[in-house]
């Protein structure tokens, strides 16, 4: 039962939305600060205990897995902080963007995989183990690359500080994980039975961050619906479109092509959205309102790439199975 439903996180990541969106009343708890557990924003605490059930999933043989398979994982890595940052930037001043959005915009695109792609992978007849291994292996260079990257591209809009990017990422992301990793090495009988609903667990967190910055910002996202849709419907395009078409030129099999295409086109949006939230992040523009935006390209981005992801597993489960039928 809980497997299903977690399968299901595109309904509810488009139902969340929606929720927010015609009720922004029952979200804006998560973004407004009335909640500050340990005296930190609660968006931040919550994507930590995302990456805390991310490292509970995982065992130090998880990361042997890397040196088995070095060249699926080395391509799809480097196309993550290639393919998605270029088309992050580009897109951003084609399209004109304000600086909040062209900050927000660059720093999603900068973000690692998400484990909601390992979920589509799974839907997608796709190589699971090779997308676990992907979303590991990207997760810890993001401690460093994507400070560095959002630092260089976003730059051009704003004076990013990627000390303080890179301390965030430490902590929302690095020390939780390795937390997680020594739990299920240490406590492997307790963990197993939290690991059951973990998965679960952070699509509901992940909704909730979402719905609460769309709730939040939903003034905003009216004011500049049109170009914002369009913007980060093409970077994800261009995400999920050059995974595909480049490992194909590097003459990957077709499972690995999939999979990279979906690690590729679908981003860690919920460290977008909590990273451009922080009080730092939030500091380095020169008004309020460009701040405000920031975090809205990672929200929608959620919904976008989920749906899109979801509509490839779809199609590319359908031709495995005709494939199949085929065969026989």
């Amino acid at each position: 039962m809980i497997q299903r439903l977690t399968n299901l996180f595109a309904l509810w990541t488009v139902l969340g939305t929606a929720w927010a969106w015609y009720i922004p009343e029952h979200f804006l708890w998560v973004v407004d600060g009335r909640f500050r557990p340990l005296g930190q924003p609660l968006v931040s605490v919550m994507l930590g205990l995302i990456m805390l059930g991310m490292g509970l999933t995982l065992s130090f043989d998880d990361f042997k897995r890397i040196a088995r398979i070095p060249k699926c994982v080395g391509a799809g890595v480097i196309l993550q902080f290639t393919v998605m940052p270029l088309a992050g930037i580009t897109i951003a001043m084609l399209a004109g963007l304000e600086t909040g959005l062209a900050v927000g915009l660059i720093l999603v695109s900068c973000c690692p995989g998400g484990t909601a792609s390992n979920v589509v992978a799974y839907l997608a007849n796709a190589n699971l183990a090779l997308s676990v291994t992907m979303t590991m292996a990207s997760t810890l260079v993001a401690v460093v690359a994507t400070p560095l990257l959002t630092g260089w591209l976003a730059g051009k809009f704003v004076e990013i500080d990627q000390w303080n990017l890179f301390i965030n990422m430490v902590s929302i992301v690095l020390v939780p994980v390795i937390a997680g990793v020594l739990l299920n090495r240490y406590f492997s009988k307790a963990t197993k039975k939290i690991a059951i609903i973990s998965p679960l667990a952070s699509v509901i967190v992940v909704v909730l961050i979402v719905g609460g910055i769309i709730a939040n910002s939903k003034p905003l996202i009216e004011q500049h619906f049109g170009i914002l849709m369009i913007a980060i419907l093409m970077l994800h395009v261009f995400g999920f479109g050059f995974g595909y078409f480049l490992t194909r030129v590097l003459g990957f099999g077709i499972s690995e092509r999939r999979t990279i295409s979906i690690e590729v086109g679908m981003q860690n949006s919920g460290l977008g959205s909590s990273l451009a939230s922080t009080p730092g992040f939030a500091a380095q523009f020169a008004t309020p309102i460009q701040a405000a935006l920031a975090p809205v390209p990672s929200a929608i981005s959620a919904v976008y790439h989920v749906v899109i992801g979801s509509f490839l597993a779809a199609v590319w489960r359908r031709q495995m199975m005709e494939k199949s039928h085929d065969d026989r």
